[in-house]
């Protein structure tokens, strides 16, 4: 018998793939199956096995008593002092049960509890191995299809990918090979079930990470990846070196890259831009491949943004049936509108959106009017309090005073006038208006010609605007000038 059981462990352990300590527990799991089917109950069996783990006995564990009512759990006092002599009533006593007198009904009942033990085993050694599989590449084969499931072999279990995780642009056959994401393992009464998908995102970052080399070394990152899939990706990468092009390392030399990754999945179109935290950079890049003239904020709090195009890249920036635009709306997390050069002339912008488009437009960020002395970059403690001592607070008021009275002034020394003198030159620009007589002694002009050389003020926002003009640079609103002939 001890040669038998090695063997039968050898084999579960070398062709099941089970661990020796779990053979075990099902031995004693299948023994006490057996023993209660016999007897009612296993709560006294005991199982034991040999110091080479070679043999297994099964034990009955009996109180020793004066007058047996349950024979199962009990044993008379005089029938145990036959099995041992040194025994007391009270005691406990361990009769060894000879596997070989279970009945029919019992042996099938232990086999039963075996070959569920075994299944269980392997389900839970299985579910261990593949559950740390979640989001990883797998290979497997083609086996059938039922209601739009494929059922994959995957070796020493079978994976399933619903139809909502096939791609619309694939078909298999038998024993095709089939590359999936790992998306979910769950326990099932048949088995072991393994989730796959081929329209995860996740499954384009991996297979990227399989064919570009700086993605996987952490070089290249993927900032957001978002797919109709079938159709169309569009991944959004960034570097953490300067001297890497994220895009044109995912693309590769001649566009073999990103050329293997669009093989991989039949032919879908793959866009790879460019990431960028500002966001109207950021859409411009999302909306490729189509060139975007400008992009404006118009509500900054509920993310709502306006594409500004030409006419002839108006329908690649929409996509068909609004694919593109939909995927950067994803991309990037703003509500996007495209509009051609004419519509957004044509629109009447907010107060918030004018101001949004002169910050676009503007080179130069706004700059704070300082009217205070006090706020001039680079004035002196010292130079403030003797100024604001004499009355002196505001800059106006600096500028109204020449050099004169400025040197008179109570506790001005010459150290400090020439500091104040340095600082006016510095920080104060002066723009002197021509006198009215000045302007009476040139020849006039006819109307429209003066109005050309003057500037004036957009009635909407404020900005500089010539007669030439027929919209404003700023708001973009519609300019008209009418003049009155002075008689």
């Amino acid at each position: 018998m001890s040669a038998e059981m090695a063997e039968a462990i050898r084999q579960l352990v070398q062709e099941k793939g089970i661990d020796e300590d779990l053979v075990f527990r099902m031995i004693e799991d299948t023994l006490k199956a057996a023993y209660k089917r016999k007897y009612g109950t296993n709560e006294n069996a005991v199982v034991t096995f040999n110091d080479e783990h070679t043999d297994v006995s099964i034990y009955s564990k009996k109180t020793i008593v004066d007058g047996v009512y349950n024979p199962v759990l009990e044993i008379e006092l005089e029938e145990a002092l036959e099995l041992d002599p040194d025994c007391e009533e009270g005691d406990e006593l361990l009769i060894e049960v000879d596997p070989r007198e279970f009945d029919r009904i019992s042996v099938q009942s232990a086999k039963q509890t075996a070959h569920q033990s075994i299944r269980d085993i392997q389900k839970d050694s299985l579910y261990s191995e593949y559950k740390d599989k979640v989001g990883e590449i797998i290979i497997g084969y083609y086996q059938r299809e039922r209601n739009g499931n494929i059922f994959v072999d995957l070796g020493k279990v079978e994976g399933i990918m619903p139809k909502k995780f096939q791609s619309p642009r694939e078909t298999y056959r038998q024993n095709d090979r089939i590359k999936a994401l790992i998306t979910e393992v769950k326990k099932a009464p048949a088995g072991l079930q393994v989730v796959l998908s081929r329209t995860d995102p996740d499954f384009v970052r991996r297979i990227m990470e399989l064919e570009v080399p700086e993605i996987y070394d952490k070089t290249v990152e993927i900032q957001k990846i978002v797919r109709e899939p079938g159709y169309r990706t569009k991944v959004a990468v960034y570097s953490n070196r300067e001297d890497v092009d994220p895009v044109g390392a995912c693309v590769g030399l001649k566009g073999v890259r990103i050329q293997a990754v669009i093989r991989e999945l039949e032919g879908e179109k793959i866009d790879v831009l460019k990431y960028d935290p500002d966001p109207r950079v950021f859409i411009r890049n999302a909306l490729s491949p189509a060139e975007v003239n400008e992009v404006v904020i118009v509500d900054e709090t509920k993310r709502v943004a306006l594409a500004v195009v030409s006419e002839p890249q108006f329908s690649l920036a929409i996509g068909k049936q609004g694919l593109n635009v939909r995927l950067a709306n994803r991309l990037a997390d703003w509500s996007i509108d495209v509009k051609t050069d004419e519509q957004f002339a044509e629109m009447d912008l907010s107060a918030d959106s004018r101001k949004a488009a002169r910050d676009l437009f503007s080179d130069e960020e706004d700059i704070p009017e300082i009217t205070a002395v006090a706020d001039l970059p680079g004035a002196s403690p010292e130079l403030v309090a003797v100024l604001e001592s004499n009355g002196i607070t505001q800059i106006e008021e600096l500028l109204a005073a020449d050099e004169t009275k400025l040197s008179a002034l109570d506790g001005m020394t010459s150290e400090l006038l020439a500091s104040l003198n340095s600082l006016m030159k510095e920080s104060l620009e002066v723009v002197e208006e021509p006198a009215p007589e000045a302007a009476s002694a040139e020849p006039e002009e006819a109307p429209s010609e003066q109005a050309a050389e003057e500037e004036y003020e957009c009635p909407e926002c404020g900005a500089r605007i010539t007669i030439d003009m027929t919209t404003c640079p700023n708001c973009g609103i519609g300019l008209s000038f009418e003049f009155e002939d002075e008689e």
